[in-house]
């Protein structure tokens, strides 16, 4: 399961791309909405998503946590009680973590980032802890995934789906929706 952090103020593209993505190759991707069930977005777009941080139980079946960018949806994110359990039961389970935008700053303040090639949204670099910026648009550490922001998504949707599913199943997707 791939569990999709949406705090109020959520980056809409940086959210749902990497769901619809994800779920075109066939991954169960649930959205945790943080504080309620309906989130609305930095653009005005509300979501209703698939369960709140109150309802739910990170654990095994977790393979993965995205957590989308946006301002103030990133404060909002880094307040959550949930996202920070989420976070370090990935970090002590082998599991894959992915922020995009200014999301990695929530990483890099809880220290995940350090000796960890990364990237995000230019103006957070400083609050990557201990980790050496690379500006690229994706950029995979062993298991942590980071990307730069909205004009990322596709392609941060498409890495993610490549290591959850392998080249070919995302390559299928990519070209079904007519990416190249």
């Amino acid at each position: 399961m791939v569990y999709v952090f949406l705090a109020e103020g959520f980056e809409e593209v940086e959210a749902l791309t990497p769901v619809d993505v994800l779920r075109r190759c066939g991954v169960n991707v649930a959205t945790v909405g943080v504080g309620s069930q309906i989130i609305r977005g930095s653009h005005g777009i509300s979501v209703m998503t698939d369960t709140d941080d109150g309802e739910l139980t990170i654990g095994q079946d977790t393979d993965m946590i995205i957590l989308p960018g946006g301002m103030p949806g990133t404060l909002n994110l880094e307040k959550c009680p949930a996202v920070k359990s989420a976070i370090e039961y990935c970090l002590k389970n082998d599991k894959l973590i992915a922020a995009i935008c200014a999301a990695p700053s929530v990483l890099g303040h809880m220290g995940v980032l350090k000796g960890k090639n990364a990237t995000c949204f230019p103006g957070f670099e400083d609050q990557l802890t201990g980790a050496h910026y690379t500006g690229e648009l994706v950029v995979v550490d062993g298991k942590i995934i980071t990307a730069k922001g909205p004009g990322a998504a596709m392609r941060f949707a498409f890495t993610l789906a490549e290591i959850l599913c392998g080249k070919q199943a995302a390559a299928k997707v990519e070209d079904s929706m007519q990416c190249s």
